[in-house]
């Protein structure tokens, strides 16, 4: 597919200022698709005196007013999503409430839940201390719980339960406010693995991929985000699903388009350019196998620089129509291999080293 003719320029939109190697990688991928795209690139998007319109790449999914301060009218403007009320751009979507719950926020659609009440696990979502206490310790009957904030990211911010001492331990870190932005309270899963599912649309150019995510130990001891290995087609889903995929990898894939659609007839003015979805698979409390919606990622993440690697691989060979690509982030001090696109290198969160790279791996696989 050609490029179109419309030149943008492309523009980082960081919320409260934000900071850090988040931010780097954000504006290290932002100067990347600039320059795949043949379009220019500013640190800011203030106004500089030229019409060229803007292309936006948020370190957050956007969020009620900011479609309008930011100019932005769909989904050919920026690389990411909008929804109109925070909790929807969180992990607090995929559960219902508790029953006579104390507190939910404006904007709450409990037929999402229903919608997706067959493609995630076993949950609860609360808004409110004494409701996330409730939820506890009903749900430890069925079995070891994982709960997490909502507003954690790469495994931070979560817990597994298993007594009722684990649960006056978990609660005693929380606060009305952390509760407030919600709480997913849900099934632990033994022996997991999480794939990624998703679509990117950037300049008329449509991607659709799964892969696989990995998880690693910092120099803490911490499990972490480590990288993805997908493979990303030209087209639409069924581009992807005519290839011989195994029958948990359809699954997940399935799984993640019911959640997509659930989305978009749950949720008025939500819109994404990039859509991706978490899909764990493993062990219940029973032994039997267990496959479910995580989350949503309608924002840059840890995959986006496979993605954008694709977006060059088939931009640069029109013939190719699938490549392996994978992102990368490694702990320990070391150089990036050879052709690949180094998106930050320096100290993480806690001064620690820190490299992130992608890459493509293969070509017409």
């Amino acid at each position: 597919m050609s490029a179109r003719l419309i030149q943008k320029c492309v523009v980082v939109h960081a919320d409260s200022g934000g900071t850090g190697h988040d931010l780097q990688t954000t504006q290290a991928l932002a100067r990347w698709l600039a320059e795949i795209l043949g379009w220019s690139y500013r640190d800011n998007g203030q106004a500089d005196g030229s019409q060229q319109p803007l292309y936006w790449v948020p370190t957050e999914t956007l969020i009620g007013k900011q479609l309008d301060e930011l100019n932005i009218s769909g989904a050919d403007d920026l690389l990411g999503g909008y929804v109109q009320h925070p909790f929807v751009a969180t992990k607090a979507i995929s559960h219902p409430l508790i029953a006579q719950a104390r507190s939910q926020p404006d904007g709450w659609n409990p037929q999402f839940c229903e919608r997706v009440r067959d493609v995630v696990l076993s949950g609860v979502t609360v808004f409110d201390l004494e409701d996330a206490r409730q939820a506890a310790m009903t749900g430890l009957r069925k079995g070891a719980l994982r709960v997490k904030q909502v507003e954690a990211s790469g495994g931070s911010g979560q817990a597994v339960l298993h007594n009722q001492n684990d649960v006056e331990k978990w609660l005693s870190r929380l606060d009305a406010a952390t509760c407030g932005h919600g709480i997913v309270l849900e099934e632990n899963l033994n022996e997991s693995v999480t794939y990624s599912v998703g679509q990117t649309l950037i300049d008329g150019l449509l991607m659709t991929y799964f892969g696989q995510q990995e998880q690693k130990q910092n120099s803490r001891g911490e499990s972490v985000y480590g990288g993805s290995e997908l493979l990303i087609v030209r087209g639409d889903y069924i581009e992807l699903l005519a290839r011989e995929l195994k029958p948990d990898v359809r699954r997940a894939i399935e799984y993640a388009r019911t959640y997509d659609t659930a989305a978009a007839l749950s949720f008025p003015g939500f819109f994404a350019s990039r859509r991706n979805y978490d899909v764990v698979q493993g062990q219940g409390s029973d032994g039997s196998l267990k496959v479910g919606v995580l989350e949503q990622s309608w924002r840059v993440g840890g995959a986006t620089g496979a993605e954008l690697a694709a977006l060059q691989a088939f931009r640069k060979r029109p013939q190719t129509n699938a490549v392996r690509a994978s992102t990368h982030e490694k702990h320990e001090e070391q150089a990036a291999p050879e052709g690949a696109r180094v998106l930050y290198s320096g100290p993480d969160g806690n001064g620690d080293f820190l490299l992130k790279f992608a890459r493509i791996d293969a070509y017409d696989c």
